[in-house]
């Protein structure tokens, strides 16, 4: 379902050097597949969600989701693929402020198809305990309150793919688990392939599947080589 191939992202710094963020020569993730990709700050997995959304272009390489080579396209073309295949958790939530629960979650909609299912947006609510919560905005709401409309916000429609981007780590503990419950069973019950990144064992021991960032970006696992060898 997912499939990255040869994947690159470098930029260039004032000085002329060029600075290596990725460096991924595979990775896939089947339909449906829940993952925990972990690693320390600073080494690349906010980038490689971002180039797998299609929030950055790579360098150089293939991003293929759901048949589709996302990396060949334009950014407002991307822009409409991730709309319509992909669901992003992001770590500060991008609520909208003047809007509310519902409102963010039915406009996250708009972005795709261009179709409101209110229905489904109230029941995504209730889904994460939030029915009581539907009129408020996000100022009104506690922070995992706000990162349960987020949630909400990124199944509104039916993604392929959720992208996770340590979605427990602005959330209290005794919401923690809260969180990552919901959405596990969510991406279950609706066969949606799952992401999440997480520098917490006790999130990522919970998965089957558990990726290290140092065995599929060699940027880091140069990095570490070379910080062994010293």
């Amino acid at each position: 379902m997912l499939k990255l191939d040869q994947i690159k992202k470098q930029y260039r710094q004032p000085n002329g050097e060029t600075l290596s963020i990725l460096d991924v020569p595979a990775y896939q993730v089947a339909a449906g597949e829940q993952v925990a990709l972990i690693g320390p700050s600073g080494c690349g997995k906010t980038t490689m969600l971002h180039v797998i959304a299609g929030i950055t272009k790579p360098t150089s390489g293939r991003v293929v989701l759901d048949g589709v080579e996302l990396s060949k396209y334009s950014e407002s073309a991307r822009d409409r693929i991730r709309a319509d295949k992909i669901g992003y958790v992001f770590q500060t939530f991008n609520l909208l402020p003047g809007f509310n629960a519902l409102e963010n979650v039915v406009l996250g909609m708009t972005f795709a198809r261009g179709k409101r299912d209110t229905a489904r947006a109230r029941k995504l609510l209730e889904r994460v305990g939030l029915s009581h919560r539907i009129s408020h905005h996000p100022s009104k709401m506690s922070v995992g309150e706000q990162q349960r409309v987020a949630v909400a916000r990124a199944l509104a429609n039916r993604p392929k793919l959720l992208l996770a981007d340590e979605p427990t780590a602005n959330v209290d503990p005794q919401n923690q688990q809260q969180i990552v419950d919901l959405i596990r069973k969510t991406c279950q019950e609706e066969n949606i392939a799952l992401i999440l990144v997480t520098h917490s064992r006790e999130v990522s021991d919970q998965f089957e599947r558990i990726d290290l960032l140092s065995d599929v970006n060699q940027v880091v696992a140069r990095a570490l080589a070379k910080n062994e060898a010293k």
